[in-house]
Formats: C-alpha cells, sequence, structure tokens
C-alpha cells in the first residue's frame, strides 16, 4: 500500500489499488438517464444495473466498500463496451475508460467458474495471435467447400452443441484467395504521404481482401504504404476484456514493430483496433520507457477514412451504380467519433445511393468477442440489426469492421437470408480501379 492509495481502497471493497476506477470519472455522471435508450442491454432488458448509469452506480459502491459480487461481474460482463453512452452523454462521462477500468479489476479479483475459465483461455490463446488464425484458413475452406456446416446443421448436431460453441461455428466467414502485399507498395504518382499500415489479426486471417484494398487506395492517393511483416496483435481483444497485463505486452511489442518505421502516419482498417491503438498513452501510462512512445504512435494513428477525408482524393472515381446501407461499427462512431468521413467518401462515389440504417446507433452484438461470451444477447441484438438492414433494402452492407461483417451475415443466414457485403475501402477500390460493381454485390 502506498500514501497515495484512495482511503476507499484502504478499507478493503471491490477494487485493488491498482487503477480501480476513477471516482472523478464515476463523479461526472450525473445519471440523467439521457444514456438509457441508447444502450442495447437497457434496449434487451430495461434493467437499470444493465444501463451505463446502472453499472457507474455500482462502480461507486464498490469504491464505497461494497464487496465484488457475482451479481456485480454479471452486469459489467453483459456490457458490450460499445460507447453508445459516451454519444449520447450530455456530460461527458467516459464511460469507456471505467467499464475498461473495472474490467480489469475483474480479471484480477473475481474467480470465474471452470467452463467460462477454458472459454476464455481457449479464445485468448488463439484469436489475438495472426499465425494461429491463418493456420486455420485451410481447414476451414475445406469444412466449407466440403458444406460440412450444412450437413451438421440439417443432422441436428449443430443444434446439440454449446451455445458458445454454435456461435463460433456460424460466424466463420467465406475463405477466399489471401493476396500478398508484400513489405511496402510505393505511392502512384507524386508522393504525398508515407503510412505505416495495420494488419490485424481477424482482418489478415479473414479478410485478407481488406487489406490488400487499404494498400491500393493508399497508394492510388499518392502514399508509400510500410508493411512491417513480424506486426502481430494490437491487443484491443485483451485490453477490452480486462486482459490488461496481456494487453500492454502486445502493445509494447507493436510499438516496438513500428518504432523504425518512420512514416507520417499509422493506418488500421479495423475500428476495434483504431479505437484501442488511439488509447495506447492511458494503457502504457505507468511505463516509463513506453509512455512516450505510445504518446507519439497514438498521434500518428488514424482510421484509413479519415486519413483518406484529410488527405482529400486526387484519384479518380469512376461509377458504382449501387444501393448501399452504412453500418456503423460501434468503436468507429462511437469510440472514434469518426461518422461523417466514411458517409462522405462513399457519396463521392457517382452512382452511389446511400441508405441509413433504423437503430443504427445500437450495437450489433459483436462487440470483440462478446458473441462468444454472451451468445444469448448477441444473437438478439443481431437479429434485431439484420432486420434494420433489411429494411433498407440496399443492395450493398458496408462497415468498418470484421466483427460486424461475421455478426450481421451470421444474423440474416438464420433469416435464411444472404447479403453482399464490404469494407468501405473495398468499395472505394473498386470505384478507384474502375473495376465495376459486379464484385461487390456477388459477396
Amino acid at each position: 500500500m502506498t500514501d497515495t492509495e484512495p482511503d476507499d481502497v484502504l478499507r478493503g471493497g471491490a477494487f485493488d489499488a491498482l487503477h480501480p476506477p476513477q471516482r472523478e470519472l464515476v463523479d461526472d455522471c450525473v445519471h440523467c438517464g439521457f444514456c438509457l435508450p441508447s444502450c442495447p442491454t437497457y434496449d434487451l432488458w430495461g434493467e437499470e444495473m444493465d444501463s451505463p448509469r446502472g453499472r457507474i452506480y455500482l462502480m461507486k459502491e464498490g469504491l464505497e466498500g461494497e464487496p465484488m459480487t457475482d451479481t456485480m461481474v454479471g452486469h459489467m460482463d453483459a456490457c458490450l463496451g460499445c460507447m453508445a453512452c459516451v454519444s449520447a452523454c450530455p456530460s461527458g462521462v467516459q464511460y469507456g475508460t471505467l467499464i475498461n477500468e473495472t474490467r480489469a479489476q475483474i480479471e484480477r479479483n473475481h474467480t470465474r467458474g471452470r467452463w467460462e475459465k477454458l472459454l476464455r483461455t481457449a479464445i485468448f490463446t488463439l484469436f489475438p495471435h495472426p499465425r494461429r488464425l491463418r493456420a486455420l484458413r485451410g481447414p476451414l475452406a475445406l469444412y466449407q467447400r466440403l458444406r460440412i456446416g450444412a450437413l451438421l446443421r440439417r443432422t441436428g448436431i449443430t443444434d446439440a452443441l454449446p451455445p458458445h460453441l454454435r456461435t463460433m461455428e456460424s460466424l466463420a466467414p467465406p475463405i477466399t484467395r489471401a493476396p500478398r502485399l508484400g513489405r511496402r507498395v510505393p505511392a502512384r504518382g507524386p508522393r504525398r504521404a508515407t503510412v505505416g499500415m495495420i494488419t490485424g489479426c481477424v482482418q489478415s486471417a479473414f479478410f485478407p481482401d481488406v487489406n490488400a484494398a487499404t494498400a491500393r487506395v493508399l497508394a492510388a492517393e499518392g502514399c508509400d504504404v510500410v508493411i512491417p511483416p513480424a506486426q502481430g496483435c494490437c491487443g484491443a481483444l485483451s485490453e477490452h476484456s480486462g486482459r490488461e497485463a496481456e494487453a500492454t505486452a502486445f502493445a509494447r511489442a507493436l510499438l516496438d514493430t513500428f518504432e523504425q518505421t518512420r512514416v507520417d502516419h499509422v493506418v488500421i482498417n479495423s475500428a476495434g483496433c483504431g479505437s484501442t491503438l488511439k488509447d495506447y498513452p492511458r494503457l502504457l501510462r505507468d511505463d516509463p520507457h513506453y509512455a512516450a512512445k505510445a504518446e507519439r504512435f497514438a498521434a500518428q494513428v488514424r482510421d484509413i477514412t479519415e486519413l483518406l477525408t484529410e488527405l482529400g482524393p486526387t484519384a479518380t472515381r469512376h461509377p458504382l451504380p449501387a444501393t448501399v446501407a452504412y453500418h456503423d461499427a460501434c468503436h468507429l462512431s462511437h469510440g472514434q467519433g469518426i461518422r461523417r468521413q466514411p458517409r462522405d467518401l462513399l457519396r463521392d462515389i457517382p452512382g452511389i445511393e446511400l441508405r441509413e440504417i433504423d437503430r443504427g446507433e445500437l450495437c450489433c452484438g459483436s462487440a470483440g468477442i462478446y458473441n462468444l461470451l454472451q451468445p444469448d444477447a448477441a444473437r438478439e441484438l443481431g437479429d434485431r440489426k439484420a432486420g434494420h438492414v433489411r429494411d433498407t433494402g440496399a443492395q450493398l452492407l458496408v462497415t468498418a469492421n470484421p466483427g460486424c461483417s461475421m455478426q450481421i451475415r451470421a444474423a440474416l443466414e438464420r433469416r435464411g437470408e444472404a447479403m453482399p457485403m464490404a469494407h468501405t475501402v473495398q468499395v472505394l477500390d473498386a470505384a478507384i480501379r474502375g473495376v465495376g460493381v459486379d464484385g461487390l454485390l456477388r459477396g
């Protein structure tokens, strides 16, 4: 214990002395209720303790000496961390910071059941490791080519699986050929910037065409694209799940990887990763060797749509006649405040008709690994989102996060429907290359 620890920590209670939820941030909440309509779990259940202000009340109770109970942990686990409440809050409550700090406390101080421990261990043994994910591509491609999933569903075997495994099976995206990027993609025409590109874990393994499109669009807009080959996970999944030590280790490794790249900007095309990359200064604030590096790095980070908007277009956009529904990924719109840029980029393409999704601010239920840990709530949110997407009548769904794509695709398939999906940068790539809209609409 140190002299600087808060009295409430010294008295005991739910939290230890290592970065408990900050009391001044907790006290910013005036319990006005503006967050309630925007909260997915409150929308589902109407339960006060499953709303942002309810969870903040539980944090306050923990700071004032209440112990960490299974009930408290259950309400925190039920939060998607979508941060829609941050967009809705008139008082500027930093709920994202509070829930991350609380989850780190839970991981250190709460004992989970054996099955949940096993599930979380399996998830974090696989998903934050790009090489392990890429090793799954071959078996998954064979599984899909032989239509084993359809056979298992017909025979009822899939229905007999635990909900977590059933969800995991349903989320696997179609495996396509992975284009090779190399280490550098030169700018076409006069160079306007040198950009480091983060390839991601799930993105590089299951959506490599998004990374290829990102590199092509940047090059077409005058950027030299540097792609460090040894980069690993950014730590987003770990950070959002309270695995703070693991997240900081991933963050340090990524900072070391990019330290010698000498780039003007670092680009990311996955919303959840981008939100964490910009939060590195908070994550590494106690590390004297990396704190300054984290500040410099975070200042360089841009979402791909953010950077393209800052640079302004120079490459010609060819017509793409299509109706497009744009889905706001939570960590892009609420976490980073990036809403206008992707819409403007899409509207600038001749022939695109952009349609808004009803209740678009509500999460689709993906939320990193939420759909694996809370499959019933995630399924209901996914089904609602799929219905709203279909109601747009659009030909193509565009979003900015691999988890959203997998979640909404699975929800549509449960309805016996299908809809082509693309990342924003894939639509831009098709327009710049003039390859037409057919490839996008085939999904």
